[in-house]
C-alpha cells in the first residue's frame, strides 16, 4: 500500500531528478560500441533503488546505462543470493560485483563488510581503484592489499576502518590467519577471475580463507571462462546460485582478429612493419616468456618506438609504476606476459600483438580481449610459426571463431574509432594545404649585396669558369686541400655520445637470432613460400 501511494502503482519518473544536474559528468565518449555491451532490456541504474550517493559516484564515472552482464547480476546479488555470472572480457564485470558490493555496506559498522578477490595484483589495484570512485560519495573504505607490499604497513592500517577489503590470496589468508583481518561478519565474498583463483595454484588458499567466513556468507563468481574445477567449487560451496552466462559466442564482436605466418627470425621485422602501417593508439605485446619480454622491449626501444616491458620477476614497485605509467597514456607499447592478461581495463588499447602465440585457448581469449574493452574496437594480431599451426587451428576450434590471414591493406575502421580517423584526416590535409602554400609561394629575390661584396662574387664565378676550362686530368692531378677534411672521424663506436649496445649483447652477434637479427643479417630472407599470411601476400605487401 505504501508503495502504491509513493508511486501511483508506477515506478519511479527519473526525469525530474535535478541532483544531476548538480553532477561533475565526464564528457559523453562517441565511440561506437557492439551488441556486447549495447544490447540491454533497457534498464537504468535508478531502477535498482540505488543509494544516492552511490548513483552520483556511478555517473560521474561515465555510467550511463548498466550492460547486460550488469542488467542481470546487479538486482540478483542485491538479493543477497549466490551468483555464479560469465561474460565476455571487457563488458562490465566489475562493476556488476562492485555497485551491489557497495550498496550493503553500512558505512556506520567499523568492519570488513566485502572482501573482493583476485589473482594479480595489477588487478587488485585497479578493482580497488573502481571502488573508490564509484564509492567516492559514500565514505566507503576501501583498502587494497597484495604481496610484494609490507606487511606492517596493511596491518597498521587495519586497525583502523575498513568497509571493503581488496587484495590477491595469499595476503589476504596471511592478515586472516594472524587474526588482523576479521571476517567472521563479513557477508559478501566475490572472485573476480573465478577460473584462474580455483586452478590448482590458488584454489587450497582460497578454500582454507573460506573457514573465516560466515555460514551464510554470499559467494559471487564472475569470469569469462568456467572450467570444471568451478563446478566443483559450487557444488561444495554455493547454495541454489544463481547462473549467468552471457557466452553465446567467446570472442569480442569488436575486436577483429589476423594472424601472420612467419618464421622465428622474422618476428621483429613484422613487428616493425606493423607500428609503421598501423593506426596505433595504445598496444599491448605479448610473449611467453619473462626473458623474451626483456629481450623485445629492447629491441623495440632500439627501433625507435616508446616501450615498457611488465613481467612477475619485477619488483612489485616497478610494475606499479609501470602499469600507472601505461594507464595513462605515458607510453605507446607495453611488452607483457600473461601477467596483464586477466581483468586489466585500459580504455586506449586498440591494438593486441600475440608476438609468441599462446598455448591454449583461455590465455588467447584473455589476451585479445585486453583491445576493443566495453564493446569498443579493436584489433588482434597473431604472429604464427610453423611450430604454431597446430596451437592456431585448436584454438579456432575450441573458440567457434575464425582467425583470417592478414591481408596486404586492414582497414583502419575496424579498429580505430570514427573521431580519430577524422583527426587524423583533417591532420593530413593540413599538412598537404601547408606544403602546397609553400610551393606556391613566390622565390623572394636576392638581397642587394654592397659592392665589395659582388666584386668578391664576380671573381669566385670567373675563377670556377676557369677551372672548368682546364682538362679534366689537371683538376684530378693537382685537387685542392682541405684540411679539416683530410682526416676521417673516428667510427661510431669511439664516439662518447653514441649509442652503445646493451652489456650482454654486446661480443654476441647472434645471441639476438632467436628475438630478431644480428648485425651481419639485418634484413629477414625471404623463404619464397607463395602460401597466405606475412610470407605470401601478407609480408611482400607490408614491407
Amino acid at each position: 500500500m505504501a508503495s502504491q501511494n509513493n508511486f501511483n502503482g508506477q515506478y519511479p519518473s527519473h526525469d525530474n531528478d535535478n541532483w544531476k544536474k548538480t553532477l561533475a559528468l565526464p564528457p559523453k565518449d562517441s565511440r561506437p560500441q557492439t551488441e556486447d555491451v549495447t544490447a540491454t532490456k533497457g534498464n537504468e541504474f535508478e531502477d535498482y533503488f540505488l543509494k544516492r550517493e552511490l548513483l552520483m559516484g556511478i555517473f560521474e564515472a561515465g555510467f550511463e546505462r548498466p550492460s547486460p552482464i550488469q542488467e542481470e547480476a546487479i538486482p540478483i546479488a542485491l538479493t543477497g543470493r549466490d551468483v555464479l555470472a560469465r561474460a565476455k572480457n571487457g563488458t562490465g564485470k566489475t562493476a556488476a560485483f562492485v555497485i551491489p558490493s557497495l550498496e550493503k555496506v553500512n558505512t556506520k559498522l567499523s568492519k570488513i563488510q566485502a572482501l573482493l578477490l583476485v589473482p594479480t595484483r595489477e588487478l587488485a589495484l585497479q578493482t580497488s581503484q573502481v571502488c573508490k570512485t564509484l564509492g567516492k560519495h559514500m565514505g566507503v573504505q576501501v583498502m587494497v592489499t597484495t604481496g610484494g607490499t609490507t606487511l606492517k604497513d596493511d596491518i597498521m592500517r587495519l586497525q583502523e576502518n575498513v568497509h571493503v577489503l581488496v587484495g590477491t590470496p595469499g595476503r589476504i589468508l596471511d592478515l586472516a590467519g594472524k587474526g588482523v583481518a576479521d571476517f567472521s561478519e563479513c557477508p559478501t565474498f566475490v572472485m573476480d577471475e573465478a577460473d584462474k583463483l580455483l586452478s590448482p595454484e590458488f584454489s587450497p588458499v582460497v578454500e582454507q580463507l573460506l573457514t573465516f567466513f560466515p555460514k551464510d556468507r554470499q559467494i559471487m563468481l564472475f569470469s569469462a571462462t568456467f572450467p570444471i574445477i568451478v563446478k566443483h567449487f559450487k557444488d561444495r560451496h554455493m547454495t541454489k546460485p544463481y547462473e549467468i552466462n552471457l557466452m553465446d559466442e567467446l570472442t569480442l564482436r569488436g575486436v577483429t582478429q589476423y594472424y601472420a605466418f612467419v618464421e622465428e627470425r622474422q618476428k621483429v621485422h613484422c613487428l616493425n612493419t606493423l607500428f609503421s602501417k598501423l593506426q596505433i593508439n595504445q598496444s599491448i605485446i605479448f610473449c611467453n616468456s619473462t626473458n623474451r619480454v626483456e629481450l623485445l622491449a629492447k629491441k623495440i626501444t632500439q627501433l625507435g618506438y616508446s616501450c615498457f616491458y611488465s613481467h612477475a620477476k619485477m619488483l612489485q614497485s616497478h610494475r606499479n609504476r609501470v602499469f600507472h605509467d601505461f594507464r595513462n597514456g605515458v607510453c605507446r607499447n607495453l611488452v607483457c606476459s600473461d601477467l596483464l592478461t586477466r581483468g586489466i581495463d585500459i580504455q586506449a588499447v586498440n591494438v593486441v600483438i600475440n608476438f609468441d602465440f599462446p598455448k591454449n585457448a583461455e590465455t588467447y581469449l584473455h589476451r585479445i580481449g585486453r583491445s576493443g574493452r566495453f564493446g569498443h574496437l579493436g584489433l588482434a594480431i597473431n604472429l604464427i610459426t610453423y611450430e604454431d599451426r597446430f596451437n592456431l587451428y585448436k584454438i579456432e576450434q575450441e573458440l567457434g571463431t575464425e582467425i583470417q590471414p592478414i591481408p596486404p591493406v586492414i582497414d583502419k575502421r575496424l579498429y580505430v574509432a570514427p573521431s580519430a580517423l577524422e583527426d587524423a584526416s583533417e591532420a593530413q590535409q593540413q599538412q598537404q594545404q601547408q606544403q602546397q602554400s609553400a610551393n606556391k609561394q613566390p622565390q623572394q629575390a636576392p638581397p642587394v649585396q654592397p659592392q665589395f661584396y659582388q666584386q668578391q662574387q664576380q671573381q669566385q664565378q670567373q675563377q670556377q669558369f676557369q677551372r672548368q676550362q682546364l682538362p679534366p686530368h689537371a683538376y684530378q692531378q693537382h685537387p685542392p686541400q682541405y684540411p679539416q677534411f683530410q682526416q676521417q672521424p673516428p667510427p661510431m663506436s669511439q664516439q662518447p655520445y653514441a649509442p652503445q649496445p646493451p652489456a650482454q649483447f654486446q661480443g654476441q652477434q647472434g645471441r639476438m637470432n632467436n628475438m630478431g637479427y644480428s648485425q651481419q643479417n639485418q634484413q629477414p630472407p625471404h623463404d619464397g613460400r607463395s602460401g597466405q599470411g606475412m610470407n605470401g601476400g601478407g609480408l611482400r605487401a607490408f614491407s
